[in-house]
Formats: C-alpha cells, structure tokens, sequence
C-alpha cells in the first residue's frame, strides 16, 4: 500500500487541518520538560508555511474528562512560538464560537493552535459528528500524529472519510516513522538484537511472538522478565509476575530454540522489600531472591551479559526499561544499558514512551539512530499491526511501502 505523502498534494495557498501529537510531558508548574514532539512536527508545519498555507493545527495532550486547565495546550502555543519565531493564534476551545470566529480571520501564513481535542467527547468516541466540526479547520487534512495513530479517534480515523485521496495525506513524520519500522523489519542488517523490557508480558506478548523470527536474539528484562523466570521454576519472591502468562512465557522460550534465536535473561537483580528512596537494596543472583523481596532492576552482572550480547549487533530494538527508572537507585540497569547501546556502532531504534524518556534522562538521546514519538503506535507496528490512522491514508491501489 501506498502512503499518500504531504508532497503528493497541491496546497499552495489552501487552508490545512494538521493532526499532530503534542502530547508533551509537563512538571507540576505546567513547563514543558521534554519538547521532542513538538520539534518532529515542524518540518510539516514549515513546509505547509513554504506553501503560504492557513494552519490549523490540533492535539490532545493527556487524558481529561472534559475542559481541564491543566490539560490546556497553551504551553505548546509558547513552545510553538519560540521554535518557529512567529505568532500562534491560540484558540480558547476546539469547534466552539472562539475557533471559529478566529479561523474566519486566519491569514495564509498564520498558524492557529486550537484547544486539547480531547475536552470534546467526540473526540475519543470516534464521533463522525465531531470530525464533521473539525473539517471546517481545513480544505486538507493531513496526520502527522504517529503517536496516536494506532487509535480509531475522531481526528486520526473518522475525519479521513470525511477527505478525498487528493485532500488528505501523511505529515513527514508519520511518513518517517512508518517507514523506518516497515525497513527495520523487512531488512535488518544482521546481526540484530531485540533488548525487550517494562513492567508486563501481556503488553508486549504479541511484539515478542512478531519479533522471533526476525531476530538473531532477544534479551529480555524489566519486570517481565520474571514471569519468564517463573516459568523456569524459579523463586521470584514478590516480583512482579503474570501467572496466567506462564504458559505463553514457555511457548516463547521453546520457539526460540527452535527458530535458533539466543533468548537472554536476567542473571542477578537489584532486589528490595519495598520500592522506595530509603529502602535497603540487596544485589543478588536470580537464584536468591530472598521471600518476600522483588526485584527492580537488573543487576550488574546482566549488565556485563546484555553488553557481551550486544557487542556484534548490526541493529538493536530496543522497547522498555530494565528496571524501574523512574527512582534512581533502580535506575542503574536501565541507564548503564542506554550509554552501552549509544555507544554502538549498531543501528539503534528505540521504541517511545518510556524508553525514549529513559534514554533522554541518560543523556543519550544525540547518540540513538532513531527515537520513535509514540510507544503504543510503534508496539503495535512491531506487532504487525495495521493502524487505523495510516490505512486511512492509503491510496487506493498499492503496497504499503
């Protein structure tokens, strides 16, 4: 299939709907503290701009039920501003009177930001109603929000029907991110590794049954590894584990050996009886989880295994933390894996979401080949998944590309 790209469209002097994904993380005082998806949404945005094109452009940042100061996109407004040094007409409500009275006045060459999408219902329902309000925003529609692309919402599926396949096409960076996973699946020079973490099996089940075959070895870790663990009939203590996936964690294993993938796992843990700051730690080897002790991270022989596994690696995927990072004495594994991956000569693909926050707290986010803006979305291409916002801009006769 074929995916209709910005550049197939004659929008000199139109007027542009462009879905992005702003969804930014924010401190407690409402400042942006990592600006990385805005930044991937400008070269759209300056190209439509190049085109003297009015532009409108719509997000949702978090999850609100209903208008929420807290989830206002005003910060994006300034972040906006700063990056692209020019005014954005903030509107104060999504299809409301404010939007619309300020779009009447819209120049070509200005840019109007509306409100967070997600204060209207329809917005999440899919609702045809509500993508039917937002097609007054634009004579084309363009999704350059891969980050929410693997959702059937109102502005990334049920507005696509609402626009012809001359009116509605993929931003850059949709085009980018789909194709660089569709080529890193297809063709990866060899040898690649998976390095697989985070809290569940369950959430990355299917990407692991995916990847098998695709992979010369994976190396699992997180707080998924112990189902696997488990499965071997190991004592976890009171790590965290799926029982009902047991199964599926033998299926796995078995599979690997039989496909000839090198299936790793966690040698030693960073143990504790509680997850807190002032907790006292204990390294210790998978074998000697103490009973009522849970593991958080890994340990640093696995550290020391993980990278001699790692040393031959053409091109790593790397998709969830070790451990959890988010306090930092259990972010050692997590981190120490980061700087050995950035300083690979591989190519390095890293899953968003948190593993792409991980990487920016490591500091090594200039050193990754490749750092995907949405996690969800791109878990769900590592499935084999078709997203709901990228079949809709296919055109009609082709392979996807």
């Amino acid at each position: 299939m074929h995916i209709k790209s910005i550049k197939e469209l004659e929008l000199s002097s139109s007027s542009v709907f462009i879905r992005c994904d702003f969804n930014v993380p924010m401190d407690d005082f409402g400042n942006i503290t990592d600006d990385r998806r805005i930044r991937a949404a400008l070269q759209t945005i300056r190209y439509c701009l190049d085109h003297d094109c009015k532009i409108v452009l719509a997000s949702h940042l978090g999850r609100p039920k209903g208008y929420d100061e807290k989830f206002s996109l005003k910060p994006v407004a300034k972040r906006l501003h700063s990056l692209l040094k020019q005014e954005i007409i903030m509107a104060k409500d999504v299809i409301g009177e404010d939007a619309k009275k300020k779009f009447k006045e819209l120049k070509n060459g200005q840019i109007m930001l509306l409100e967070n999408l997600r204060f209207e219902k329809g917005e999440t329902k899919n609702s045809l109603d509500f993508a039917k309000e937002l097609t007054q925003f634009g004579e084309f529609y363009i999704n350059d929000a891969f980050g929410v692309s693997h959702r059937a919402h109102a502005s990334v599926e049920a507005i696509t029907h609402l626009y012809d396949i001359d009116h509605k096409a993929a931003g850059f960076l949709l085009l980018k991110e789909v194709k660089f996973f569709h080529h890193l699946l297809k063709r990866p020079v060899r040898p690649f590794v998976a390095v697989v973490g985070g809290s569940k099996v369950s959430s990355k089940l299917k990407a692991l049954i995916n990847l098998l075959p695709k992979v010369d070895k994976m190396l699992i870790g997180g707080g998924m590894a112990f189902t696997f663990l488990k499965a071997l009939g190991e004592e976890i203590g009171n790590s965290i584990v799926e029982e009902d996936l047991i199964e599926d964690a033998l299926k796995i294993m078995d599979e690997a050996k039989r496909v000839g993938v090198k299936l790793y796992l966690p040698v030693d843990v960073v143990a504790s009886q509680t997850f807190s700051e002032d907790t006292p730690i204990k390294y210790v080897t998978y074998k000697e989880i103490p009973k009522g002790w849970m593991g958080l991270d890994i340990g640093p022989a696995t550290v020391r295994l993980f990278r001699e596994a790692l040393n031959d690696a053409q091109t790593i995927l790397w998709n969830g933390p070790m451990g959890v990072y988010e306090m930092e004495k259990f972010a050692r594994g997590s981190v120490q894996l980061s700087h050995f991956i950035a300083q690979s000569y591989a190519t390095k693909i890293v899953g968003g979401g948190d593993t792409a926050d991980l990487v920016q707290r490591a500091g090594d986010d200039e050193e990754m080949t490749f750092i995907s803006t949405g996690g969800g979305a791109s878990l769900e291409l590592i499935e084999g998944k078709k997203l709901p916002g990228v079949v809709a801009l296919l055109a009609e006769n082709g392979e996807e590309e």
